[in-house]
């Protein structure tokens, strides 16, 4: 058995990226495991993880071999009709091969492969000590980081994501000599910058944990996480609260700390009349504060900041803390009650003179067209249409807003709280704020009736005009987010049960955007020749012809299903079962998701995979077929028992099903279709489908024909044969 040491790696440096943080330690970690394994040198893991904060680096590993297992290599040396002569001595081709490997030609093996015998030069080496490697090792994980930008510092060349002042190697107890980056290994560790500001002595990596803790430094994330976690919780229940603590503002707090402190802070109430989202986002995107709520999930006057300082004076800290956020919070401040002053509707105004996109004209045509469509959404849903139009037409006007313009990610959300302001009704108030919903992956779509039917036409609309002005996503590029888009529109057709036809309204999107393409490009035309005329140039202007396409809507359709794809495999729907409805391509998608999950269940019959390969044979067949099939079956043509049997099925289970099918129960259609499996395997154990009498052959043709196109009346279930 190996002898094992533990390994301690610490690099020191100045305060590294906070983003970009646990990627770097994750990336020195991993490059440093695989630089042992690429070497042979065992360890155990364990449960060791990437330790940092934000001004070190550290792999601290409970074991690793202490030297490399021997080493074994095998060189292949010329064949033996070139390495000897006709008398068997060596040729020069065999002697300097046998003095490149270091011993005489009479001490190489030989071996055979596919093309003859040939010689070999066999050795086996010690192991080298791991602590000769380590240098090496530790140099290697750090070329390997994925580092955009590399500092340089000093007189050298060296670089990385910031200057490194310290190298902590031991292997055991005893450091490892090494150079990385101009700094010389040892065993002195840094404390705290302002808590412990010394060198700490780290006698062995087992007690590296413990002694930085020691020096007011949690080197584990997870131990500083749950820290954060636990202050901020105790201070916000002395405020009579609970924090609001986001994974994402949590993280970069973790980052930015090395000895976590709360401190419970407060601001004037009278700033709570802002939308409370406004001040979220001050305190957490700007300042990295965790707010606090009441228990109905109202913010409060309260805000928790986290001190890198267990400080003698929380009083001094606190103030800074509120002195810092109060400029913020009176610029929002000013900022709603200055468009309160202007009102929602009016800031519609200035959508006319907003460019939406080049080819597509204004914002204000593409509110037009969305209350368009949230129109005919809201009829076919049961919502109220006069409703829909309304929310639609002031959906955008928040763009218009100073609160928006500085805080962008209020879009909707001011729009509401202006929308409550000016008396408008909630429901289309709440819809102007869901019609951005999902905002974000794993985001919930939009609740109320009117937010979905909002949050619909708009990305109807902005599907149909990115694929209209040409800027349909290619590689990594989507400067319309129609990926995003497409799925949040399926996701809200899907989870609200809107049984809406797809395909015409993306017909009535597409031939919207094409009217409107059309008509920006007449005003430039008309423009052009206004330009050319003030210049003395005599010009005739002829209007350019719009033209609306069919195919351009499918197009947008078949975008639509790619990014459903992904969507189904997320929640384990196999690829086959998706292939076999998305073939058909039905209109609904609602009604896409009812087949889907009728594929799902009949997959687990025990008829279903002998059924799906007889409908694949079926289909070959259909394809192949060179005479006219006709629509019914002639009954004086089946002269087989087996096909009689199967007809007299068929037609029992096409009238079975017919009142199934006109209501998507397409589960109970399946099932009825699963009894045919014993007629179906009959027909084709006993009866030829290509019978040479042309009529019996069309006849048997027919009859495969009907019971195809009943399957396929909810899927193309072939593709469940493997």
């Amino acid at each position: 058995m190996s002898q094992t040491s533990s390994l301690l790696i610490e690099l020191g440096t100045e305060e590294l990226p906070v983003k970009a943080l646990p990627g770097l330690a994750q990336a020195f970690f991993d490059g440093v495991t695989s630089a042992l394994e690429k070497r042979g040198i065992g360890f155990e893991r364990g449960d060791a993880k990437p330790l940092y904060t934000p001004r070190r680096l550290a792999v601290l590993l409970p074991a690793v071999d202490v030297e490399q297992p021997e080493q074994k290599s095998e060189v292949l040396g010329p064949y033996l009709n070139i390495a000897l002569d006709a008398n068997g001595a060596p040729t020069k081709a065999l002697e300097g091969f046998a003095a490149k490997a270091g011993i005489d030609w009479t001490q190489l093996e030989r071996t055979t492969d596919g093309k003859g015998e040939r010689f070999v030069h066999r050795a086996v080496k010690p192991g080298a000590k791991t602590a000769d490697l380590l240098a090496d090792i530790v140099r290697e994980a750090l070329a390997g980081m994925p580092i955009p930008k590399p500092m340089r510092w000093g007189d050298h060349d060296y670089a990385f994501a910031r200057p490194v002042h310290w190298l902590v190697l031991l292997l055991g107890k005893d450091v490892v000599p090494a150079e990385v980056l101009g700094v010389s290994s040892d065993r002195m560790s840094r404390g705290h910058r302002f808590e412990h500001d010394k060198p700490v002595w780290i006698n062995n990596p087992d007690e590296y944990v413990i002694a930085l803790e020691g020096a007011k430094v949690l080197v584990d994330p997870d131990a500083r996480r749950a820290r954060i976690v636990d202050e901020v919780q105790k201070a916000a229940a002395q405020a009579g609260g609970s924090a609001r603590v986001t994974d994402d503002n949590l993280e970069q707090v973790v980052c930015l700390t090395e000895w976590p402190a709360a401190v419970l802070c407060s601001f004037e109430s009278a700033f709570l009349a802002v939308p409370q989202e406004a001040l979220i986002e001050t305190m957490e995107i700007n300042q990295k504060f965790f707010p606090v709520l009441s228990d109905g999930g109202k913010l409060t006057e309260h805000f928790i900041g986290i001190a890198n300082i267990q400080s003698q004076d929380v009083a001094e800290v606190r103030k800074g803390y509120e002195r810092v956020i109060r400029p913020r919070f009176a610029d929002a401040k000013f900022f709603f009650d200055e468009d309160l002053k202007q009102g929602l509707a009016s800031m519609g105004d200035g959508l006319k003179t907003v460019t939406y996109q080049a080819k597509l004209g204004s914002v204000a045509d593409k509110v037009a067209r969305v209350a368009a469509l949230a129109e005919t959404i809201a009829t076919q849903v049961g919502a109220d249409p006069a409703q829909a139009r309304r929310a639609a037409e002031l959906a955008k006007n928040d763009l218009q807003s100073r609160m928006v313009n500085e805080f962008p990610e209020l879009q909707g959300i001011a729009g509401r709280h202006y929308a409550i302001a000016a008396g408008e009704p909630k429901e289309i108030a709440l819809a102007i704020d869901e019609a951005y919903q999902p905002r974000f992956a794993g985001d919930d779509i939009a609740l109320s009736p009117l937010g979905k039917v909002l949050a619909i036409a708009e990305r109807l609309d902005t599907l149909a005009g990115g694929f209209a002005a040409g800027l349909k996503p290619t590689g990594n590029k989507d400067p319309f987010a129609l990926r995003r888009n497409a799925l949040g529109l399926a996701r809200t057709v899907i989870e609200s049960g809107f049984n809406l036809s797809l395909k015409s309204l993306l017909d009535q999107a597409y031939e919207a955007v094409a009217f409107a393409k059309t008509l920006e490009k007449n005003k430039q035309a008309e423009k052009a020749s206004e330009d050319a005329r003030a210049a003395g140039a005599s010009v005739a202007v002829s209007p350019i012809a719009g033209s609306t396409s069919h195919a351009d809507a499918l197009e947008i359709y078949d975008f639509i299903l790619d990014r459903l794809r992904s969507y189904y495999a997320d929640k384990g729907v196999p690829a086959a079962h998706f292939n076999a409805v998305a073939e058909l391509k039905p209109a609904s998608l609602y009604d896409f998701d009812t087949r889907l999950d009728a594929i799902g269940t009949f997959a687990t019959l025990p008829e279903a995979e002998a059924l799906a390969a007889a409908n694949k044979r079926i289909g070959n067949i259909l394809k192949k077929a060179d005479i006219a099939i006709p629509h019914a079956i002639d009954r004086s043509l089946l002269n087989d028992p087996a096909e009689s049997a199967l007809a007299e099925a068929v037609e029992a289970v096409l009238g079975e099903t017919d009142e199934a099918l006109h209501h998507h129960d397409y589960v109970t259609v399946l099932n009825h279709l699963a009894r045919l499996r014993p007629q179906v395997d009959a027909f084709f154990d006993s009866v030829m489908v290509n019978a040479e009498d042309p009529a019996v052959r069309a006849n048997r043709l027919a009859l495969l024909k009907r019971l195809a196109d009943r399957f396929r009346a909810v899927a193309a279930i072939e593709h469940l044969s493997s």
